[in-house]
């Protein structure tokens, strides 16, 4: 087990979670503990997928584990059940704090009218222009 594997305590905890598996016949080659530890090796440390150790059984197999879950909604699952539980024993402080210093306005809200003050801006072109006439007889046409 590497340092980063799921310790038997943990598994215990997550083994009851996955999904039953619906082949018969033939037992895999690779453990989904293994496969599972890979991809939270992959995770963990931003490797490209074709770079996990073989430990962990072939990249591939990993990556696509790792795929179907995520498109079958696995791991949003797996996720909800393990903060229920953590939740139930109070292991999660649900705190909210909001830091007016970093609560910003959106970057049109600096230059909005004020009520009652009204500038009038001057107009892009003067309709003596003649860059503006030319312009206005091509859309009239």
């Amino acid at each position: 087990m590497a340092r980063g594997d799921l310790a038997d305590e943990q598994w215990a905890v997550l083994e009851p979670l996955l999904p039953e598996g619906k082949k018969p016949g033939r037992p895999p080659i690779w453990t989904r503990r293994q496969l599972i530890d890979g991809i939270r090796f992959r995770v963990r440390t931003g490797i490209p997928w074709r770079d996990i150790p073989a430990e962990y059984g072939p990249w591939g197999r990993v990556y696509d584990l790792f795929r179907r879950w995520q498109r079958n909604g696995t791991w949003h699952r797996i996720f909800t059940a393990l903060q229920a539980r953590a939740d139930s024993k109070d292991l999660i402080t649900w705190d909210l704090n909001v830091d007016s210093t970093i609560v910003r306005a959106h970057q049109h809200a600096a230059g909005a009218r004020k009520r009652g003050t009204s500038r009038r801006s001057r107009p892009a072109a003067s309709p003596s222009n003649p860059l503006t006439m030319v312009s206005d007889a091509h859309a009239a046409a």
